[in-house]
């Protein structure tokens, strides 16, 4: 892992630090989240990109697309105050949180259904002195 007090990181430093491959630091790349500097077929990443690696990385985890990180990563180079990244951020949070409510109300619902039809299918067995298979 890189020192923390390092200036600059290598891709195989970032990908053992963060748990992930060095193709998906490429990938994030490819798609102009990451821009690192070049010391011959070298890619150097600096602390500005580790940071954003974490922004990337966090926004995934949180189940934000790249477009939307993408977009909050170039107001944080826009916006030096970071009012509009933050603003930007309240409305993105609270549009996936209402999106995870209604997946949960959805899966709920599902789970309510199969362990209905998981208590019919025991009930016809024991009414036929069948086995019911355990877990």
């Amino acid at each position: 892992m890189a020192d923390s007090s390092s200036d600059f990181y290598t891709v195989p430093e970032l990908a053992k630090e963060f748990g992930i491959t060095p193709r998906a630091i490429r990938f994030y790349e490819t798609k102009g989240l990451l821009q690192p500097q070049r010391a011959g077929n070298t890619r150097i990443y600096t602390k500005r990109d580790r940071a954003r690696l974490i922004v990337i990385l966090r926004g995934k985890r949180l189940g934000f697309t790249l477009a939307e990180i993408s977009e909050f990563l170039e107001l944080y180079d826009v916006d030096t105050t970071q009012i509009s990244q933050i603003q930007m951020l309240v409305t993105k949070v609270r549009e996936r949180v209402s999106d995870l409510e209604e997946q949960r109300k959805a899966l709920e619902t599902v789970l309510v259904e199969l362990r209905d039809i998981e208590q019919q299918c025991v009930d016809a067995l024991s009414e036929k002195g069948a086995e019911i298979p355990t877990t």
